[in-house]
């Protein structure tokens, strides 16, 4: 029970729950103390040793069942409120179906249902391995029913009862037979549901370059309804642990460096070669950054969340100034300082958006022009410009000399863009110009891809 305990720790902290080893100490002891007998005492024990905030509940109901069950509900055996000539009879009808769906056949009327390894070999035929969250989940679960042979079980439960009336056995038999069958068919189902929830719950928790959260964070930012949309505002704050956690873990390690080979040489040409002292690279692990957003229309929801991560981790960058534009370009900086993550997010949008409609028409090249004119200095060889845009200008001059000259003052050009390639190009998108002059282009059309991108851009890669 400990190594799932310990598991089932690891697959929270995977789904962005932060759980310390004291909280996973006490929940050792916790259990070794109540026991594990009484499963809804069990349950509680875990959740109050490990779930500290009320958003984790959810995570921790999702979990707790796909760690914790018996592989769901059980299946009954069918033969058990038959006669010996019944018994009989269901045996050779069986035998003289189709052998295509024998196993499950033998499974809905048995009632022992497939072991957790053929699950797991099924689910791998289906393609478990590929999948990242529980909606993906639901898909691998319909092909692992179709290839248990779900779909053409209506087909050959029929010909069952041809058969068993032709031998003769009763219609009260048959149809409990059948109410049998059906109920076990729903519990097969569920238990290929669990098996698969689990199997992915336990490849994220060992994938710690990965980052999760809600199955919401796959969808498109355009598509979000506003409940929707809140609830992923809720998500951030626990991306943004995921996030930290990462940070600190690759500042840990990069405070031990890499060797340095040419180092150690020149360190060691006074003991005649021999390397007494070993020399390492530190790297600087907490990037400058310049994050120019494109708060337009079209790039509202994207700005919204990309301002968010961006504030809730300013602890991990060494500095930041922030600019947004549309028509023109401003200076947010101030806006971002100083106030809750939700009050500078809402400053910022108001300051745009508080104005005359005439400003609604995008305009990077002239904003770029601005940003040139006014806050040069903020761009220098340690600093790391992040662009957030879409890439529409309007029709207008896109100002590629400025990008040009950017990209060589800047240590980094970065452009978060959430259109996907193949949009580049289309109207007046001048996505295609500016693509070849970035360092790296990446691709933010849902908050995984978002979150993603900012996680690599923390880690200077």
């Amino acid at each position: 029970m400990d190594d799932r305990i310990i598991e089932f720790v690891r697959g929270m902290r995977a789904a962005g729950v932060r759980v310390s080893m004291a909280e996973s100490a006490d929940a050792m002891r916790a259990v070794e103390v109540l026991g594990v007998h009484d499963k809804d005492l069990f349950r509680q024990s875990l959740r109050t040793t490990l779930v500290k905030e009320s958003d984790d509940f959810a995570v921790f109901e999702e979990l707790f069942p796909l760690y914790f069950s018996a592989g769901g509900p059980p299946m009954q055996n069918a033969l058990e409120d038959l006669s010996e000539d019944e018994q009989e009879m269901l045996q050779a009808a069986l035998q003289a179906l189709s052998g295509r769906l024998q196993a499950l056949m033998d499974w809905l009327t048995s009632g022992d249902g497939p072991t957790r390894e053929e699950l797991e070999q099924l689910a791998e035929r289906a393609g478990v391995q590929w999948a990242h969250n529980q909606q993906e989940g639901a898909w691998v679960t319909r092909r692992m029913l179709q290839q248990m042979g779900m779909t053409h079980l209506e087909d050959q439960l029929r010909e069952l009862m041809e058969r068993l009336a032709e031998m003769g056995m009763s219609r009260e038999a048959i149809e409990k037979l059948m109410g049998i069958v059906e109920a076990n068919r729903e519990a097969l189902a569920e238990q290929v549901a669990e098996s698969v929830g689990r199997q992915i719950a336990e490849q994220r928790a060992h994938r710690p370059d990965d980052l999760f959260g809600s199955d919401l964070m796959h969808k498109p930012f355009e598509a979000l309804s506003q409940e929707e949309a809140n609830l992923l505002r809720k998500e951030v704050q626990r991306l943004v642990t995921q996030l930290r956690s990462r940070a600190a873990l690759r500042r840990k390690r990069g405070k031990e460096g890499r060797f340095d080979s040419k180092g150690t040489i020149r360190a060691n040409q006074r003991y005649g070669g021999v390397p007494m002292e070993l020399k390492f690279k530190r790297k600087k692990l907490k990037p400058s950054l310049v994050l120019i957003c494109d708060i337009s229309r079209s790039m509202l929801s994207v700005a919204e969340f990309m301002l968010r991560l961006t504030y809730e981790l300013q602890d991990q960058v060494a500095k930041t100034r922030s600019f947004g534009f549309y028509s023109d370009m401003e200076e947010i900086s101030l806006v971002l300082s100083g106030n809750r993550a939700v009050e500078a997010v809402d400053g910022v949008m108001e300051s745009f958006y508080g104005r005359a409609p005439q400003h609604y028409a995008t305009d990077l090249g002239h904003s770029l022009a601005t940003l040139y004119d006014n806050w040069l200095d903020s761009i220098n060889n340690r600093t790391t410009v992040v662009i957030l845009g879409d890439g529409r200008n309007n029709f207008n001059d896109p100002r590629l000399d400025l990008i040009k000259d950017m990209q060589k003052r800047a240590r980094r050009l970065i452009w978060f863009n959430p259109e996907a390639p193949r949009q580049w190009g289309e109207g007046d998108s001048d996505m295609p110009l500016y693509a070849p002059l970035c360092d790296q282009v990446y691709m933010v059309r849902n908050l995984a891809q978002l979150s993603s991108a900012v996680d690599k851009l923390i880690a200077g890669a």
